[in-house]
């Protein structure tokens, strides 16, 4: 029955070449594509519940039993960002349908949205660093289409940009895989895991994990995050919002992955490295965030500050920061993903990218005006939205573990945030309207929709804390525990 691991990343993919015979008709395409991610979230939504009642599940391809063939690992983590992505895709591709984007819909808009998911789907489900390597690589080459797609100037020169970082980033992902392998002779997590604890982990293996966590960072968005804002900003409205949601979390994911699985035995070096590397993120974040009025850019650097904002949890390294972590990178998959799309349509109803360019758009558009403020509280962490509680215990972990500085830098950095989305709502939102009535461009109820869910979704997500705790609970205990781990995917009963 576990064969049905392997399906939130295969289904997308044969729904993505499904479609490529539909190039002539995008209605098929669009809802094509939705209903395919239903289904896939919905058994995301499955697999997640049994590990709950019966533990971390395997699946083993080939009939090879580990460490020896390609393992995908269930945990309660890796099932809990599955199942978040692939609803926060269904919101993407739902916001597409309705957008219309034909030029790219012609030339196969769909099918690499599908295959972005699958890469990204498949990235938190293996069970070997190898295979990590090839998960990302579908998930870059489909971004690499996506980043391109349309041939605008502005894509183009930043699409270079975004492909040479990563190609670089790629290659010293390989050449990590390549030292680990020649040192230790496996390359399946758990089984690494074991082999790193039996031999205290040197200053070999600490280089090496040095090492990754560079390559790591530069898909995450941690301090090396420089080809980021102007990336994302060049992208159309439904595409940088599933950039902005799940890339840069797959870099967290792996980070994670890799400092409480495999590195965790030299905190003092690798641990503190990566409190460092979170606060001076956060820090060139809430400065990009204040510095620009173009309101992409400003939303770009929202997607920074959050990135070190997260890592705080890992480098705290116990319990109570790792499920703050967690649930935060919950929460800010779904915001976001949300912050983009209302970024993005601001931009389609007003033509303009600067906030001082309108004003008093909450007249034309009143619920769309509310959502907006509904996103800058949830980012902000102001109770009772997602934000607060994914801050309030990485605050009280980074306390516990004695990081004030990170701490402080870290909630200063929370107040930044809130500045910056501020500032675009008093401006763009609030005070007299410069559009009239009759040049008002109409807001289709679709595209608003997935911003409404998205909304409603942080506001239960704050809410329902309670409903959500024992996934993060049972999530973070895995993290700490890596025994738990190694146990789910090496045995053989």
């Amino acid at each position: 029955m576990n064969n049905i691991l392997v399906f939130p990343m295969v289904l997308p993919i044969i729904a993505g070449v499904l479609l490529l015979f539909f190039r002539s008709n995008p209605n098929i395409q669009r809802w094509g594509s939705i209903l395919s991610m239903v289904i896939v979230f919905l058994i995301s939504l499955w697999i997640l519940e049994k590990v709950m009642d019966e533990g971390i599940l395997r699946l083993d391809f080939g009939g090879w039993a580990p460490p020896f063939g390609i393992t995908f690992v269930a945990d309660a983590f890796a099932m809990l960002l599955v199942t978040t992505s692939s609803l926060v895709t269904i919101l993407c591709l739902l916001y597409a349908a309705f957008a219309k984007d034909e030029k790219r819909e012609k030339f196969f808009l769909y099918p690499f949205l599908l295959l972005l998911i699958a890469g990204v789907n498949g990235a938190f489900l293996t069970g070997d660093l190898f295979n990590l390597f090839v998960c990302f690589e579908v998930m870059l080459l489909a971004s690499y289409v996506l980043m391109t797609l349309g041939g605008e100037k502005k894509q183009l020169t930043e699409g270079i940009k975004y492909i040479l970082i990563n190609i670089l980033s790629s290659w010293f992902f390989l050449l990590g895989i390549a030292y680990l392998y020649g040192t230790l002779g496996t390359l399946n997590m758990a089984h690494l895991s074991q082999r790193i604890a039996e031999v205290g982990q040197p200053p070999l293996l600490t280089t090496i994990s040095i090492l990754f966590l560079i390559v790591f960072s530069l898909k995450a968005g941690l301090v090396l995050y420089f080809w980021l804002p102007g990336s994302y900003g060049a992208l159309p409205t439904a595409v940088s919002a599933l950039f902005a949601a799940l890339l840069t979390k797959v870099g967290v994911y792996a980070l994670f992955r890799s400092f409480t699985l495999l590195f965790y035995h030299e905190p003092s070096i690798t641990h503190t490295i990566i409190g460092v590397m979170a606060m001076i993120t956060m820090i060139g974040g809430s400065f990009g965030a204040i510095a620009y009025k173009d309101v992409r850019k400003i939303a770009a650097y929202n997607v920074i500050i959050a990135i070190g904002f997260i890592l705080v949890g890992l480098a705290s390294n116990n319990v109570e920061s790792i499920q703050g972590s967690i649930y935060y990178l919950v929460h800010d998959i779904l915001v976001k993903g949300l912050l983009f799309l209302m970024i993005g349509t601001v931009i389609y109803l007003t033509g303009k990218t600067r906030f001082d360019q309108v004003s008093g758009l909450i007249t034309n558009y009143p619920l769309f005006g509310w959502i907006f403020l509904v996103t800058l509280l949830s980012l902000g962490g102001i109770p009772p939205f997602s934000g607060f509680a994914g801050k309030l215990l990485i605050g009280k972990g980074a306390l516990v573990a004695g990081d004030y500085v990170m701490v402080a830098v870290a909630f200063l950095s929370s107040l930044f945030v809130l500045y910056s989305l501020l500032r675009i709502f008093l401006n763009m939102f609030w005070g007299e309207t410069s559009i009239l009535k009759k040049n008002q461009i109409y807001l289709s109820k679709g595209m608003l929709a997935s911003c409404l869910i998205l909304a409603m979704l942080t506001i239960g997500l704050g809410l329902g804390m309670s409903v959500v705790s024992p996934y993060v609970t049972e999530a973070a205990n895995v993290l700490t525990n890596p025994h738990l781990y190694i146990e789910g995917a090496l045995n053989n009963d």
